[in-house]
């Protein structure tokens, strides 16, 4: 995965929710329910997000299922290594039972 293309999502998704809420901040009454306008800009926010973000999303989605599969190759490339070195020191162990 990318850092650049985590961090642009991030960045993005950070400003689909600052913007909106900094302009619910002008209005008098947002200023006194702050949480509402925090609630407002979340699902403002979240839904610029899905119209808009849907290309970097995808970047950092495929970024993150690649990692995780190289991650599961080089575990699996390791559980037979660690196997085929057990069986060739099992044959050889004292502890091994002996017909």
């Amino acid at each position: 995965m990318k850092a650049r293309s985590a961090i642009v999502y991030s960045v993005l998704r950070l400003l689909a929710f600052l913007v909106p809420f900094g302009i619910m901040m002008l209005f008098p009454i947002m200023r006194e329910y702050y949480w509402l306008a925090a609630i407002f800009a979340a699902l403002i926010g979240l839904s610029l997000s899905v119209l808009f973000l849907r290309k970097p999303l995808d970047e950092v989605t495929t970024g993150l299922a690649d990692r995780r599969a190289k991650a599961r190759a080089a575990a699996t490339d390791e559980e037979a290594e660690d196997a085929a070195a057990d069986a060739a020191a099992g044959t050889d162990s004292p502890e091994s039972p002996k017909a």
